[in-house]
């Protein structure tokens, strides 16, 4: 592992939440950064979720460099060889996936980024570190559940593994995924809700996300 990727690697870990989102609008999407930025993130994923995203996160990366130069930006729900490779000439630091394809991990060693696959059985897990992931996404975590990792991760010794899809924003569910052994966990529309980005209440993220950063230290 290089020295970038360890970097991102341990921001993920320190935060020990991964914000992600997607919005059609670039402005909103805009926004929605500056206002997890503001709050303390400084590493998130943005999700490509419509047509638009690929637009809208060249838009999130200029506004990264020269206002949110210590934001690690990452992107999601990569499956294929061409949406990697066009999200790494993007400028992406690091690619999530929710499913184990290795032709997207060796893109992703090419350009020595961090590659997350998502997993959801013991086979794909090996097949993930077969393939070089340093960090493990367990999806879809609401099916999974803490038990899961607790019954596997003494199979995997010293995987590092977060839980995204359906992870409760709230003390006890995220003890309980840590005390299962995750390193950090993946917020979507639980964080950053429809009624958030629909009536754009930036101000209600900024302090939703304090709130949240505030349990993961407390909840680990």
């Amino acid at each position: 592992m290089n020295q970038r990727q360890l970097d991102i690697l341990n921001s993920i870990t320190t935060q020990g939440m991964l914000p992600l989102f997607f919005h059609a609008g670039a402005e909103i999407s805009l926004q929605t950064t500056r206002a997890l930025y503001k709050a303390g993130v400084r590493v998130l994923e943005y999700t490509n979720r419509g047509p638009s995203a690929f637009e809208n996160f060249k838009q999130l990366v200029k506004a990264r460099q020269h206002e949110m130069p210590d934001l690690f930006l990452g992107i999601g729900t990569i499956k294929t060889v061409a949406e990697a490779a066009d999200f790494i000439d993007a400028g992406a630091d690091f690619i999530i996936a929710p499913i184990v394809n290795p032709e997207v991990a060796q893109l992703a060693a090419k350009h020595e980024l961090l590659w997350c696959p998502g997993c959801m059985t013991p086979t794909e897990i090996s097949l993930a570190q077969k393939n070089g992931a340093q960090l493990i996404k367990l999806f879809p975590a609401n099916i999974l559940g803490p038990g899961f990792l607790n019954a596997v991760k003494e199979v995997f010794p010293g995987q590092l593994f977060m839980p995204t899809g359906g992870v409760e924003l709230n003390h006890d569910n995220i003890s309980t995924w840590f005390k299962a052994g995750v390193c950090a966990v993946g917020l979507g529309s639980k964080l950053i809700t429809r009624e958030i980005l629909e009536k754009q209440l930036f101000d209600q993220l900024y302090s939703d996300t304090q709130k949240a950063l505030d349990i993961v230290n407390a909840a680990r």
